[in-house]
C-alpha cells in the first residue's frame, strides 16, 4: 500500500508526495496538490497509508473547499452575480462539476443570491438616475443573470413612475447641455432620441419631454439658424446656384429642426456674395 512520503508547504498549497505513483483523475502522479484546510481535515502526515479511493475522496473534498474559499474571498470584494463567481472558480482551476456544487451551497445559504443583485443593481441605478429598464435588462444579462429573474425584479423595483421620474432627470440634464446647440423641435427629437437610447421606451420618454415644457428662445434660434444657414451655404453653394441652391440649403436647414417660415424669412436677408 502506498505511504505519504513528504508534504512541502507552497506558496496556496501543499504539495503532498507518495511513495509509488497512483491513478489521479485519469492519470499517475506520484504527487498531488492540496490546501491546507484538507490536510488538517484529512489528518494527512508522512508515513500514513492510504488507497486510490481515500485519494479520490481528497481531491473531491479540496476542489469543493478551494472554490469555496476562492468564492467567498471574490465575494468579498463586492456582490457578484452566480455567473461572475463561476467562471472566477473556472479561471482559478477550480473543476466545473466542483464549480456548481459551490454555487449551490453558497445559493441556499443566501451568500449568493441573483435576484437580491438584481434588485440592488436596479436601485442604483435609480439613485443615480442613470438608466432605463431596457438598458438595465442588458447590463444584468451580461452579468449572466436569467432575464425572467431581471423582469421579476425590474416589476418589483422599478415602476412607470419611478422610470418617468428618472426620465425626466435624465432630459433635464440634456436639454441643459445641448439646448443652445439645436432649436427647440431638434432638441425635443434629441431628448426623447437620448432617453430612449438610455432604455426607456417611447411613451415614457415623450412624458418625461412633456414635463420639461421647454419654449424655444426666439433671438437664440435666430442665432442659430443664422448659423447654421452661414455653414450649410459656404458648403454647398460652389455646387449649385439659384432657386437650386435655396431648396437645397431648405431642405438642409429643415432636417436640423427650423420651420420653414424661419428659413424662408433668413433666405430672404441673406447675402449670398457676400
Amino acid at each position: 500500500m502506498p505511504k505519504i512520503t513528504e508534504i512541502k508547504k507552497l506558496k496556496r498549497l501543499y504539495k503532498v508526495t507518495f511513495s509509488d505513483s497512483i491513478e489521479v483523475e485519469g492519470d499517475f502522479s506520484d504527487k498531488i496538490y492540496l490546501s491546507e484546510d484538507s490536510i488538517v481535515h484529512f489528518f494527512l502526515s508522512v508515513d500514513r497509508s492510504f488507497t486510490e479511493d481515500e485519494v479520490e475522496e481528497w481531491l473531491s473534498f479540496d476542489q469543493f473547499a478551494r472554490g469555496k474559499a476562492l468564492a467567498l474571498y471574490h465575494l468579498g470584494f463586492k456582490a457578484r452575480t452566480a455567473h461572475e463567481v463561476r467562471k472566477y472558480l473556472i479561471e482559478h482551476e477550480i473543476l466545473a462539476d466542483y464549480a456548481d456544487r459551490v454555487l449551490d451551497h453558497l445559493q441556499e445559504i443566501k451568500v449568493l443570491d441573483d435576484e437580491n443583485f438584481a434588485e440592488n443593481f436596479i436601485q442604483g441605478k435609480i439613485n443615480m438616475a442613470s438608466s432605463g429598464p431596457y438598458q438595465i435588462k442588458q447590463k444584468l444579462m451580461q452579468k449572466g443573470i436569467a432575464s425572467s429573474t431581471i423582469d421579476k425584479a425590474l416589476e418589483n423595483s422599478f415602476s412607470e413612475e419611478e422610470q418617468i421620474d428618472v426620465a425626466y432627470k435624465l432630459a433635464e440634464k440634456y436639454a441643459r447641455s445641448k439646448g443652445s446647440k439645436y432649436p427647440l423641435k431638434q432638441l425635443e427629437n434629441k431628448i426623447v432620441e437620448h432617453l430612449m437610447g438610455k432604455g426607456f421606451n417611447y411613451s415614457v420618454a415623450k412624458i418625461a419631454l412633456e414635463s420639461l415644457e421647454l419654449e424655444a428662445d426666439e433671438e437664440e434660434e435666430a442665432d442659430l439658424l443664422y448659423r447654421e444657414l452661414d455653414k450649410v451655404a459656404r458648403r454647398i453653394s460652389r455646387n449649385y446656384e439659384g432657386y437650386e441652391l435655396k431648396q437645397r440649403i431648405t431642405q438642409a436647414l429643415a432636417r436640423k429642426g427650423f420651420s420653414f417660415d424661419d428659413i424662408s424669412r433668413a433666405l430672404r436677408d441673406y447675402d449670398f456674395d457676400a
